[in-house]
């Protein structure tokens, strides 16, 4: 054989070798020792137990893996039941809003329609004050329809804002629409341009006044 020869015919196997280094060799040569451990372990195991033990063993794991997935599916139901309450709160409570809403609804409704029933009778007697004949002094009729209409925001805890001349402007009851020449202190209130009204302590309209800007 030439040296071309011995050059040629040791190609292939000497080039793989050449690409690989110490630390893979190192590497595949340590798993395949212990594949090989493992494996020797596991025959010298098989071949040294009896019928009888390796049943034993096998139904102890079967035994084993039958109560995690026992364990297992007794968690996924308990999670399910989770879920399903859940959801039925969930909806208990969307009901519950709308059933609140519903009733105040319903609360509100029946508050308008009772003060508007209390207003029929005013209207009534204003009505008929109108209906007399033009002769006729309808003021006495109007003083009293005033006066009966007085008493029904008595009864629904309804106070006129109506502050004297020369009060202080308090700027929760009252809206300031001018200042004006007046002989009251500078910065008081002069005269009342239009009465409000509260109701439980709560503005229904401020009353409209005007401010003295001093002499």
């Amino acid at each position: 054989m030439t040296e071309q020869d011995a050059a040629d015919g040791a190609g292939p196997a000497e080039n793989v070798d050449a690409t690989m280094g110490d630390d893979d060799i190192g590497v595949e040569s340590a798993a395949a020792d212990f594949e090989d451990e493992v494996d020797g372990e596991l025959i010298e195991r098989v071949e040294t137990a009896d019928a009888e033990s390796i049943a034993t063993e096998l139904a102890a794991l079967r035994t084993r893996v039958d109560g995690l997935e026992g364990q297992l599916d007794a968690r996924d139901d308990e999670i399910d039941e989770l879920e399903s309450k859940l959801k039925r709160k969930q909806a208990d409570f969307q009901n519950y809003k709308k059933r609140m809403k519903k009733r105040r609804e319903e609360e509100q409704q029946r508050a308008t329609e009772d003060m508007v029933s209390k207003l029929l009778d005013v209207r009534d007697n204003l009505q008929r004050a109108l209906d007399q004949d033009e002769s006729v002094d309808i003021r006495d009729g109007v003083e009293s329809t005033a006066r009966q209409l007085d008493d029904l925001f008595d009864a629904e805890n309804v106070d006129v804002i109506e502050p004297e001349s020369g009060a202080e402007v308090d700027p929760r009851l009252h809206q300031v629409l001018a200042r004006v020449d007046s002989d009251q202190p500078e910065g008081t209130i002069d005269d009342v341009h239009r009465p409000g009204y509260v109701m439980a302590e709560k503005v229904l309209r401020e009353a409209q006044v005007t401010v003295s800007d001093g002499q």
